[in-house]
């Protein structure tokens, strides 16, 4: 079982990333996939969601309308396109499944937006 991610990186304000993460060893159509995100000092914290079937998807506050999350099913991946990226979006963003009760984190990726 294991969530591994890729495509973080470093980018100016208003630039873009595509942050991606491969799953293996479970049922990925049936899991609700999402990614959080920790700032330093911080707890981790949700950004977004998407269902199993990816009919619908939930954002917080902070990124509606600029981030997107989708996924490919045929391929278990999902993705987290961050548009309009603003430095208070620094983080280490987390791939997250929730299976049955539970849960399966990625190792991170590091998003660095410069001020």
């Amino acid at each position: 079982v294991q969530l591994v991610e890729s495509g973080g990186g470093l980018v100016e304000p208003g630039g873009s990333l595509r942050l991606s993460c491969e799953a293996s060893g479970f049922s990925f159509g049936s899991a609700d996939m999402g990614w959080y995100r920790q700032f330093p000092g911080k707890e981790r914290e949700f950004v977004a969601v998407i269902s199993g079937i990816g009919s619908e998807a939930y954002y917080i506050d902070p990124v509606k309308g600029r981030f997107t999350i989708s996924r490919d099913n045929a391929r278990n991946t999902v993705n987290l396109q961050m548009d309009s990226l603003k430095p208070e979006d620094t983080a280490v963003y987390y791939c997250h499944a929730m299976v049955g009760v539970t849960e399966i984190w990625g190792q991170g990726t590091q998003v660095t937006v410069l001020s």
